[in-house]
């Protein structure tokens, strides 16, 4: 779903170009909530992205230009548009995401496991990515391989080499 189609405003900040190099895999660290839809979701991050807020942890937030990634998988298995690929993400850890194509899943993959149809999805959406940006498997990662995190979660990581090989397999 592209960003019109859920109805994304502008950004509110300037933003950094970027090529990406990596493709990096994140969790919303949220309970998957099927109730609610995908255009429903993407209006909710990007309004809390946009401005200054607070984390679950209590640690302040400051705002960012945009949603943080590239590409958000719901729970049914949706995929939507977050920001542009061709600007760097923002993230409330200590790495550069510049030269990262992110993706984040719906969940909190510490107890979630992925839903049939986000594993259906990522099956389809990590190897096209890498194709068409010509990103190598090795240059797949989670978010706590470049900060100190839990991210993307135990379950969800534990896919990462699975993905990797379907990339070197040319799937």
């Amino acid at each position: 779903m592209p960003r019109a189609a859920w109805g994304a405003h502008a950004p509110v900040l300037p933003m950094s170009e970027h090529v990406p190099k990596r493709l990096t895999i994140h969790h919303t660290a949220t309970i998957q909530n099927p109730a609610r839809t995908i255009e429903q979701k993407m209006a909710g991050l990007q309004a809390f992205s946009q401005r200054d807020d607070s984390l679950a942890s209590g640690k302040k937030k400051p705002a960012w230009a945009d949603v943080p990634y590239h590409y958000y998988v719901a729970v049914d298995g949706a995929v939507a548009e977050g920001r542009e690929w061709r600007y760097a993400g923002d993230t409330n850890t200590g790495y550069n995401p510049a030269g990262h194509l992110l993706v984040v899943v719906e969940g909190n993959f510490e107890t979630d496991t992925l839903t049939s149809a986000q594993r259906r999805t990522l099956d389809v959406l990590v190897p096209a990515l890498a194709r068409h940006f010509h990103i190598a498997g090795s240059m797949l990662g989670g978010h706590r391989d470049f900060a100190n995190t839990q991210c993307p979660g135990r379950n969800l990581y534990a896919e990462i080499p699975r993905l990797r090989a379907m990339i070197t397999e040319g799937r």
